[in-house]
């Protein structure tokens, strides 16, 4: 009986032990129902339209892009895989109502949660290039992790003016939509 009592209380230890090596999930809001894909062919299609909206706009002066919720999910994904210690990981970007809705999956020791940043994208009026404020950020449990806002703006600033800087040399933003999984964006060639 004794040997039995020990062999269960190594048991339970055992599974006690394995289970704090693993990552606790702690909650968060829910993901997406409907996942954005992530591909490097997505990327690879943004470029090309960028370039082909430009070329365009040689000709007409008015350049008109559109950027879909899988190529800024694609982008922001590579550029996260990039940096040694990411801010979070999992990047979902929809594009809906007007808003960019940014899931993620943010990591502290062994607890993870799901995270969500509501940002409003705009034109900065003093140099034309797209302008993000974040409206609403919801780490779960967690409390914001110091310098996330401005890690994240950097991260989703550098994704515009890191695509549209070089080819938008003379280039100013007029308008920006964003509705049904699409971000359009209008602007002039000085």
């Amino acid at each position: 009986m004794k040997t039995k009592n020990s062999s269960l209380f190594v048991f339970i230890s055992s599974l006690i032990l394995a289970s704090l090596a693993c990552n606790v999930f702690v909650g968060g809001p829910d993901y997406p129902a409907q996942s954005v894909p992530v591909s490097a062919d997505e990327i690879q299609t943004m470029q090309t339209q960028l370039d082909q909206a430009f070329a365009a706009g040689a000709e007409t002066g008015v350049v008109t892009l559109q950027m879909t919720e899988s190529q800024l999910t694609s982008y922001l994904a590579l550029k996260l895989q990039q940096q040694t210690d990411p801010p979070f990981t999992d990047p979902q970007i929809l594009l809906r109502d007007g808003q960019m809705q940014m899931y993620g999956k943010l990591t502290q020791g062994m607890f993870s949660a799901n995270i969500l940043i509501t940002m409003n994208v705009g034109i900065d009026a003093a140099t034309g290039l797209p302008k993000i404020e974040i409206t609403a950020a919801d780490f779960g449990p967690f409390p914001a992790p110091e310098g996330m806002n401005a890690a994240i703006s950097a991260i989703l600033d550098e994704a515009f003016t890191g695509s549209l800087g070089p080819v938008a040399i003379g280039f100013r933003l007029e308008t920006i939509s964003i509705a049904n999984g699409v971000m359009t964006m209008t602007g002039r060639i000085k």
